[in-house]
């Protein structure tokens, strides 16, 4: 079967077996910014990491050289000075990566241990729920754990990705073999 939008199979679905819409490919995501971004902006290579809607690109900031270089205020200050004088620049290499990855692009700094995320995606998730997982989350909400049930569900699903993140990282090294047998099948 052939696609209507150009040569080549028509291939359904999305990488990992989802039928998901098509986006760019961005496995190059990390080297491309890793080549895109100015030396001086942080003391090593950023971490990038990329979903299907966004990637978010977090930098560690060199540390603060004062008095008062470990208190919050500081740390703070660093942080805003970096943001600010920045601006102009990460919205120029953001608008490159969008045009070329076709999603949004995140910021966000670390410094002595804290992680500041600049504006990024909140992305709505639709999902339907049987009684007993309801009554899970009305009780979170109940407890006051959550001010809603959509407050309550990105609760449970930050503690379930923290407590099986090497099940989900080895899950996602699987995925990514199972889409580098299907590039190497046979193209039908």
């Amino acid at each position: 079967m052939r696609s209507t939008q150009g040569p080549g199979p028509r291939r359904f679905g999305r990488p990992g077996g989802w039928q998901q819409a098509d986006v760019p490919d961005a496995s190059d995501a990390a080297e491309w910014f890793a080549g895109r971004l100015p030396d001086d902006w942080f003391t090593g290579p950023a971490t990038v990491e990329v979903d299907r809607e966004e990637i978010v690109v977090v930098g560690e900031l060199p540390p603060v050289e004062s008095a008062d270089s470990g208190s919050e205020a500081a740390i703070d200050g660093r942080i805003s000075r970096f943001r600010e004088t920045t601006r102009g620049d990460r919205m120029r290499i953001a608008d490159e990566a969008e045009r070329r990855y076709g999603r949004k692009v995140a910021w966000g700094v670390s410094l002595d241990g804290h992680k500041t995320l600049f504006t990024h995606l909140a992305v709505p998730v639709m999902t339907r729920l049987r009684q007993p997982e309801r009554k899970v989350l009305d009780t979170l909400v109940d407890a006051g754990v959550a001010r809603s049930r959509s407050d309550a569900l990105m609760w449970t699903v930050r503690l379930a990705g923290q407590h099986s993140e090497q099940w989900l990282a080895e899950l996602r090294d699987a995925m990514a073999k199972v889409d580098e047998l299907r590039a190497d099948g046979p193209q039908i």
